[in-house]
């Protein structure tokens, strides 16, 4: 492993790296963190806090969200991401307790799979992963495509995708300080913006809009349209599939931006102390926003308004938005657009990011070319940066398809892969929990999560269940549909020919060595090392859970936290 050494910084502790040619073993191929350049430590805690914010307060909610209560309602559109935000709770428990006890440079959430349970699962998960952050870009690029048709129509919508493509990309090639302080001060916009609608939600609640007067749950009441609009069917299951539905589209919302946190370890100053104050506060705050988010856009907009995110809907597809203009109040609309826009451009910054790092990872674990292990003399990994905003490039498909036809394409295929990424997350935890108590070093994890197992092995059960009911109106007679049915499933036979893609030639190669070590190895013999290379992963007693243990403890013990100088520092500590 690379040993590091400190350096005071600002906010205490800030390692450097040096040249000390070492390794870390995955399970198939190596690690290799040594080299002219390396991934730099240079996120500080308010960097990887906003990081992870700015991912999943995004056009997810903004704009997407607009979608789910044109569709459902309102009271769907609030149950269904209260119940996301518990399996989100889960899934960061899970990866923070992972990556709080190894936290080393370089090293992604592929190599905890690969490391903990299999490496074909890693393969398969690495593309899966890098699959979904590319397609977020798009999706990203999409919906600021959707915002900024709001004031004309005028400029052509590829114009619009290629400035927002070419943001991206220059705020991800400089160096991770400048990429992390462009997402903190996006984030912040974000933040500010989703409070100020909360407070104005409320302010128009008691009738402080010019125009409607107290509304209350006036949109909540039967026929004025009502809180559910009965999906598919009348009745009561009408209603529960108007949640269910509620519940897989508002997975897009926070589709692998738990995994941001998780990302950034390597890159992120005193780990230890800063991701579980990361991991612990990210929910509670995700709770805040899309909690009340939810319900003020059910609050200020009907589900039956033509304006709201459908194929059919014009520009003005955020709900925020919309419910400004129907208070009318002047001005705002365009205020709360421009931060919208900005929200955007925070959401695909951080994805390309993410994405960008997945593939480098899997380049040091002989998973991807070597070419993506590249960086620059700043430490940014410039081919997988490259590489991964190419497909953003997809966002094109808006000029001859509609923003809101597309925009659900993106959206769709990357709630499936993240859901896929999240079972990935939920075997592979349990796996390496399952390796500590064995060893008996359970006790010794730096951060322990509640309701452990239990949690985990609720949502791994409830993903399942949502991964395969994605796409499930696409088989209603009426609502058969191509691109959707493609759109909603692509991703499981992608997954699974990548997974046994991996093993048959890790197989073969395995059977390729003992015959060229033993001459005399005839057919049945290939056939039978052959089959007994495939395996569903590692023996718990073959799980390494030691080696990078003591570099990182090491890293721990040099660690000196900042004390606050005044009440002003401890109210900025505790917020950032």
């Amino acid at each position: 492993m690379v040993v590091e050494h400190p350096d005071l910084s600002e906010n205490g502790y800030e390692p450097k790296q040096t040249d000390v040619r070492q390794t870390v073993s995955s399970g198939e191929g190596e690690v290799t963190l040594s080299g002219s350049h390396h991934l730099e430590r240079g996120l500080k805690s308010r960097h990887i806090q906003f990081l992870a914010l700015g991912g999943a307060i995004g056009t997810g909610l903004f704009v997407g969200s607009g979608g789910i209560l044109s569709l459902v309602g309102p009271a769907p559109l609030f149950m269904g991401y209260l119940s996301m935000m518990f399996v989100v709770w889960v899934v960061m428990n899970d990866l923070a307790e992972m990556v709080t006890y190894l936290p080393m440079r370089g090293i992604s959430l592929p190599y905890f799979v690969g490391r903990f349970v299999d490496p074909s699962l890693a393969f398969a998960d690495g593309w899966n992963y890098w699959y979904a952050y590319a397609i977020l870009v798009a999706a990203e690029v999409t919906a600021g495509a959707i915002v900024l048709q709001y004031w004309t129509q005028a400029v052509p919508v590829g114009v619009w995708i290629a400035v927002i493509l070419i943001v991206i990309l220059l705020l991800n090639i400089v160096a991770v300080e400048f990429f992390g302080e462009a997402e903190f001060w996006f984030a912040s916009i974000k933040l500010i913006t989703i409070t100020g609608l909360v407070i104005l939600s409320i302010v128009i609640f008691f009738g402080g809009g010019p125009d409607e007067g107290r509304l209350g749950f006036r949109y909540w009441k039967p026929d004025n349209p009502g809180s559910f609009n009965p999906y598919l069917v009348g009745g009561s299951t009408g209603r529960f599939l108007a949640y269910w539905t509620a519940f897989i589209r508002a997975g897009f919302a926070f589709i692998t931006s738990p995994e941001l946190i998780a990302l950034a370890a390597g890159e992120t100053v005193a780990p230890r102390r800063n991701i579980p104050k990361a991991a612990r506060r990210y929910v509670w705050r995700l709770a805040l926003f899309y909690g009340l988010g939810s319900l003020a856009i059910g609050v200020i907009v009907p589900y039956n308004d033509s304006r709201l995110l459908s194929p059919d809907s014009n520009a003005s597809a955020s709900p925020f938005v919309i419910g400004i203009q129907r208070a009318g109040i002047p001005v705002l609309n365009h205020i709360i657009n421009a931060a919208i826009l900005t929200s955007a451009w925070s959401a695909g910054n951080a994805f390309l990011y993410s994405g960008s790092r997945v593939l480098y990872s899997m380049s040091h674990n002989n998973q991807a070319p070597k070419f993506f292990s590249r960086t620059s003399k700043r430490g940014v990994p410039y081919a997988a940066v490259l590489f991964t905003w190419a497909f953003g490039c997809l966002g094109f498909l808006n000029v001859s398809n509609s923003g809101a036809t597309v925009f659900t394409w993106f959206s769709n295929i990357s709630t499936i892969s993240g859901f896929i990424a999240w079972i990935v997350v939920m075997i592979t935890y349990l796996r390496f929990r399952k390796s500590m108590i064995v060893k008996k070093m359970y006790d010794s994890l730096p951060l322990q999560t509640p309701l452990q197992p239990y949690a985990t092995w609720v949502v791994l059960v409830l993903l399942v269940i949502l991964t395969l009911t994605n796409g499930f109106q696409v088989f209603f007679p009426a609502n058969w549909n191509v691109a959707d049915f493609v759109a909603a499933y692509v991703t499981l036979p992608i997954f699974l020919a990548l997974y046994l893609g991996h093993k048959v030639w890790t197989s073969t190669r395995h059977v390729m060595k003992e015959r060229s070590s033993d001459g005399a190895l005839g057919s049945d013999g290939m056939l039978k090392a052959w089959l007994g290379h495939w395996s569903l992963g590692h023996r718990i007693a073959e799980i390494d859970v030691i080696t990078g243990k003591r570099e990182m403890d090491e890293l721990e013990a040099m660690d000196v936290p900042p004390v606050p100088k005044n009440w002003l520092e401890k109210a900025w500590f505790w917020l950032a």
